[in-house]
């Protein structure tokens, strides 16, 4: 089975052909870059530019691939979560695509589409696992029963992990966005230089909070100064990105631990940050639990996860309508 994919959730424009639930013929990312300057994503411009990008990817994708549109089996694109204006942009380049040549369509949630990116990186994984999604607007610790069957363990009750990344950054100067940026100066750090606060609610909790770090950091920032923050910036980064790694390791552990789970998967843009893997996979080795991660390609949005997800349910038989709609704040639901 051949699917379409198509990922427009936020600032990426991404079109895939994968084969199977497992295998990708290609996949096509467009990262934007104009949102730099102004320290985050604007969705207005996200938009616009998916417009522009969409149609020029999907002629390219069916290049590269040596298809045709009527050679593909279905039809999956991300409906949510995401900026309301990206999603629409995919959704309804779909939806035209579907009804212009008979293809089944289906709506994909982007966060399961995270997960199914670590079945393309890693085919030999199955369920059950315990599944750590970090991004710039999520930070989720999920159960995967199954194939499509999810029970959330816990969430940020605030800022997501890789949102605490991007304001530390443009709060040091440092731009964005900010993951990629701390992590390769934090690299360069010592992760004791300074104790940031670690938020964990309670001994057995799931629950995730890194506000009150993120403030933390601006309350030294501003006690310590330019200069000295200026002096020492390659330990504060790696003494903040130390925080955030140590909160995220010991929920992920702890619940695998909880339910008698021997593998752990990354997924979500701040999987690939080279401190959690590296001290996850210590920690997991200890322990004899093994962990899943994708490439750089695929922990950023991408089309090849969400082909992927829907592989998967075209083959249960599932389909949208063309009442199909977009929803930002589109929740990861439990069995489906």
């Amino acid at each position: 089975m051949r699917i379409l994919g198509i990922e427009t959730s936020c600032d990426e424009t991404s079109v895939a052909v994968v084969e199977g639930m497992k295998k990708t013929r290609v996949n096509l990312v467009y990262s934007q870059v104009d949102h730099a300057r102004f320290g985050g994503i604007v969705p207005e411009i996200a938009s616009r530019q998916q417009l522009k990008k969409l149609p020029l990817l999907y002629i390219q994708a069916l290049n590269e691939s040596g298809l045709e549109l009527k050679d593909m089996d279905g039809i999956a694109v991300t409906m949510g979560p995401g900026l309301v204006g990206s999603l629409l942009v995919g959704v309804n380049f779909a939806k035209a695509l579907s009804y212009s040549c008979g293809l089944p369509l289906l709506g994909i949630n982007h966060l399961e589409g995270h997960v199914f990116s670590n079945y393309l990186a890693s085919p030999q994984l199955e369920p059950p696992f315990v599944a750590l999604i970090v991004s710039g607007g999520h930070t989720i610790l999920v159960h995967v029963c199954d194939y499509l069957d999810y029970q959330i363990l816990g969430q940020t009750r605030d800022d997501a992990a890789g949102e605490a990344y991007d304001k530390v950054s443009k709060l040091l100067g440092l731009g964005y966005p900010g993951g990629k940026i701390i992590d390769d100066l934090a690299g360069k750090g010592n992760p004791n230089f300074h104790k940031f606060p670690r938020a964990f609610l309670k001994d057995i909790s799931y629950e995730f909070s890194f506000s009150g770090l993120k403030t933390a950091v601006v309350l030294y920032v501003k006690e310590k100064g330019p200069e000295f923050v200026k002096n020492n910036l390659f330990d504060i980064c790696a003494s903040f990105q130390e925080a955030v790694v140590d909160v995220l390791v010991s929920k992920a552990m702890l619940a695998a631990r909880s339910l008698e789970i021997n593998k752990i998967v990354l997924a979500g843009g701040v999987a690939a940050n080279s401190r959690l893997r590296e001290k996850l996979i210590f920690k997991a080795e200890k322990k004899k639990i093994e962990v899943f991660y994708p490439p750089p390609i695929l922990c950023t949005d991408n089309a090849a996860m969400i082909a992927s997800a829907g592989h998967k349910r075209f083959e249960k038989g599932q389909r949208s309508d063309f009442n199909l709609n977009a929803y930002p704040y589109l929740p990861l639901s439990g069995s489906n």
